[in-house]
Order: C-alpha cells, then sequence, then structure tokens
C-alpha cells in the first residue's frame, strides 16, 4: 500500500510538537535515532527528517507529499506550496531588531543600514512596501551576533520569547510577519496520497480542536437553566439531565478555552454551582 510522505524538522521544538501531534492522532512511528526516514506502525505513512530549510525545496520537487514547518519558512522559500491546516504550535515573528543603544523612532531609520537576516526574500519585500533601502548581509545560523561582530547595524530573524535578543544586547523594533507551524502540501502530490492526507487532516482537526475547548459540567436550579444555556455557546445546544433532587438539573457543554475564563464568572453569576471542568482529547465535529 502507498505510503504518505511527510517532512518533519530533524530536531528542535518544532519536531518533539510534530512528533507529539501525530502521536495525539493515534500515529506511532518506529522511531530510530539519527534516521532520514521511519515509517508508522499503524498507518500508510513515511516520516522523513529534514533540514528545516530545506523542507519546502523537497516539497516543490515532490520528494516528500506533505509537510510540517513554520509558515515563516513557507513564505520565504514556498512560493506556489499551499497550507492544509494551521496548527497552532511554535508559534513565533519575524523581526527587525537593533542593539540597544540605538535610537530607534521609525521604520525609516533602516535606510542606508545594513542588516543580517535569514530571511532576504521577507525582509526585502517588507523594506520594499515600506519605501526603505537597505543592505542585506544573508546569514545562515547565528543572525543575532552580527552586530556585535561589526558585521551589520540591525538584523531581521525570528523571535520566540525575546531571551537570544536580550543575551545580544538587541531591542525588537519591528515585527514583520506572525508565524506558526502548518501542514504544508506538495504541489506535485498524487490521488493517492492526497486521499491519505484527507484521513490524517481529519485527525489532526479533530486534535486541534480538542486542545481548544474545555468540557463543562455544571448544577444549576431549574429555574435558572434558560439563563445559563444563553450563556453557554455549546457544539449545538447544551445537555440538560435531571438530577435526584427534585427542581434540579446537570448542564454539560463545551467551552473554547480562549473565552474559558469569561464564561466561568458569568456561569457563577447566573447560579451555578459544582461546576467540574475536564480536558477533552479528541472531539469530532
Amino acid at each position: 500500500m502507498k505510503r504518505l510522505k511527510i517532512a518533519v524538522q530533524k530536531s528542535g521544538r518544532l519536531h518533539d510538537e510534530s512528533l507529539a501531534l501525530l502521536k495525539d492522532c493515534g500515529i506511532y512511528i518506529d522511531n530510530g535515532r539519527d534516521q532520514l526516514k521511519a515509517s508508522a506502525t499503524n498507518f500508510p505513512l513515511e516520516i522523513y527528517y529534514l533540514r528545516n530549510g530545506d523542507i519546502p525545496q523537497y516539497l516543490k520537487d515532490g520528494v516528500v507529499d506533505c509537510a510540517i514547518l513554520g509558515e515563516n519558512l513557507l513564505i520565504e522559500k514556498g512560493e506556489g506550496i499551499s497550507i492544509a491546516s494551521r496548527l497552532g504550535f511554535s508559534k513565533c515573528r519575524v523581526s527587525l531588531a537593533v542593539p540597544k543603544t540605538f535610537k530607534y523612532s521609525s521604520i525609516e531609520d533602516f535606510n542606508g543600514k545594513r542588516i543580517a537576516t535569514s530571511y532576504p526574500e521577507t525582509t526585502r519585500n517588507y523594506l520594499d512596501e515600506k519605501g526603505v533601502e537597505a543592505e542585506l548581509h544573508i546569514i545562515n545560523g547565528s543572525v543575532e551576533i552580527a552586530p556585535n561582530i561589526g558585521l551589520a547595524d540591525a538584523i531581521c530573524d525570528i523571535v520566540s520569547s525575546g531571551s537570544t535578543l536580550f543575551k545580544n544586547n538587541l531591542k525588537e523594533v519591528e515585527v514583520i510577519l506572525k508565524s506558526e507551524a502548518v501542514l504544508a502540501v506538495s504541489p506535485k502530490i498524487s490521488k493517492n496520497a492526497t486521499k491519505i492526507l484527507d484521513k490524517i487532516s481529519f485527525r489532526i482537526q479533530s486534535v486541534l480542536q480538542g486542545r481548544d475547548s474545555r468540557y463543562v459540567l455544571l448544577n444549576a436550579p431549574n429555574e435558572k437553566i434558560a439563563q445559563i444555556v444563553k450563556i453557554l455557546p455549546g457544539m449545538k445546544s447544551p445537555t440538560l439531565l435531571p438530577l435526584a433532587e427534585e427542581g434540579w438539573s446537570s448542564i454539560h457543554s463545551v467551552v473554547n478555552r480562549d473565552v474559558f475564563w469569561e464564561v466561568i464568572e458569568e456561569l457563577k453569576s447566573a447560579g451555578a454551582e459544582g461546576i467540574l471542568v475536564c480536558p477533552i482529547e479528541k472531539m469530532i465535529l
């Protein structure tokens, strides 16, 4: 049986989170250390462990059918490659940063300056859009040291927590784009591989929706049900079950984690009691 070929970063945070997602999808990898590829034991999937910067070219050439990689890399090198799903993890941003001693006021301050970056296309497009002329120095590696060794006046690089900038006496001044992990698809993917991709995409969406939601159970007097139901969004509508104590009911619903605490506060004010909250492993809509 044909296997879907998927590329993931060979090491690092994105690698770990990608494999964790596949595991949550019920896909188990026969994963040996320092291997180029490995196969799933219970799903028609073959994983290629590749250098992050090489993955877009492998997608373009059809060597792999799909890949989990950062959207920032796709914007830089992935012209013609489509996104099947946004995955919501490995969030970062591509930003311009300058030494802390640099008195920055606006993007025009970069005119005539030297900028070190691993993202020349992204940087150039942004500067052109802002009408700024700057000299780009392309570096594959530790971009953040460039100002300290006199190679550049500023840098454009990915930023997650900002700790690397802080250690190198740099400050973030412009955010060019925000990025997260995505499931990208090769323009040369076959029909058979697309069918397998649809199956894995379905599992991924179920896992991601579960991660973003919480299952809420609560007790409420019957006269408060109408008010409480208006607060709870639910998947269609909340589930109501009568309690052994007359005049009371149990209400079950699903709440998005982004608005979870606001909803809980409203429920308490509306008369809800005994509120229980449970994580959701997967959610099939």
